[in-house]
C-alpha cells in the first residue's frame, strides 16, 4: 500500500532510468550505474535528476511523493523523450557544478550557484580548509 519515498532523488534508481530517453542518455546511465555513489559522474547526474525532479519542492504527502522516486522520474524523463541533446546538456551542467564546488555541498536549488543570503554577506566555503569566510570588499 505505502511506496518507500526518499527525500531526494536517490542514486539506487539510476539503473531503472536507462530506458527512458534515447541511446545516448542509456549509455550515460551504464556509466554512472558503474560508479560508486560518490564518485562526481554520479554525483552530478543525482544533482541534475533532483533538479529536473524538483525534489527540493516535494512534498511527502504529495500525489508525487505518493507514487514514488522511481516513477516521478521515469515521468519527468518522458518530457526529454524528443530532445536528448537539453538532457545531456544539463546533465554537463549539473558535472560542471560539483566540479566547481568540489565537493557533494551543491546548490540543488539554483544551477547557478548558492544564493546571498538575506541582509547579510554572501559567505564562501574555502576548499582547502573548509573554513567559511566573509568575502572583504576589494
Amino acid at each position: 500500500m505505502y511506496v518507500e519515498t526518499e527525500i531526494l532523488f536517490p542514486p539506487r534508481l539510476i539503473p531503472q532510468l536507462r530506458d527512458a530517453t534515447g541511446p545516448e542518455f542509456r549509455k550515460l546511465v551504464d556509466h554512472v550505474s558503474s560508479l560508486d555513489e560518490g564518485h562526481p559522474d554520479s554525483l552530478a547526474f543525482t544533482l541534475m535528476m533532483v533538479r529536473l525532479n524538483g525534489c527540493l519542492d516535494c512534498e511527502t504527502d504529495s500525489f508525487r511523493a505518493m507514487r514514488g522516486c522511481a516513477l516521478c522520474a521515469l515521468q519527468t524523463l518522458r518530457r526529454f523523450r524528443t530532445n536528448e541533446k537539453e538532457l545531456l546538456r544539463l546533465y554537463k551542467a549539473a558535472q560542471k557544478d560539483v566540479i566547481a564546488q568540489g565537493s557533494p555541498a551543491v546548490s540543488l536549488a539554483n544551477p547557478a550557484g548558492p544564493r546571498a543570503h538575506e541582509g547579510g554577506a554572501r559567505q564562501s566555503v574555502l576548499p582547502k580548509t573548509g573554513r567559511r569566510s566573509t568575502p572583504q570588499p576589494v
